[in-house]
């Protein structure tokens, strides 16, 4: 007993997925992929500038890197 009722609501699910009429705002979509990936909202523009930041400063920690040998080795 239990397992009759979860496959018939999992039937009941399948069947309204697979018969029921989506309506897709195509043209919406298209804007929302088309959009620049560049572009950051104002109200997320100074978390950007912080990682952008972030990420300019471990480049420049792994440009000062590339003299020591790879793999670096571990004493021990």
């Amino acid at each position: 007993m239990g397992r009759g009722r979860a496959k018939a609501k999992q039937t009941k699910v399948a069947r309204e997925l697979k018969y029921r009429s989506i309506s897709t705002d195509f043209s919406s979509l298209e804007r929302e992929l088309r959009s620049p990936s560049d572009e950051i909202p104002d109200q997320y523009a100074d978390l950007a500038d912080a990682y952008v930041d972030d990420a300019d400063d471990l480049k420049a920690e792994d440009d000062d890197d590339e003299d020591e040998s790879w793999p670096l080795r571990l004493s021990g």
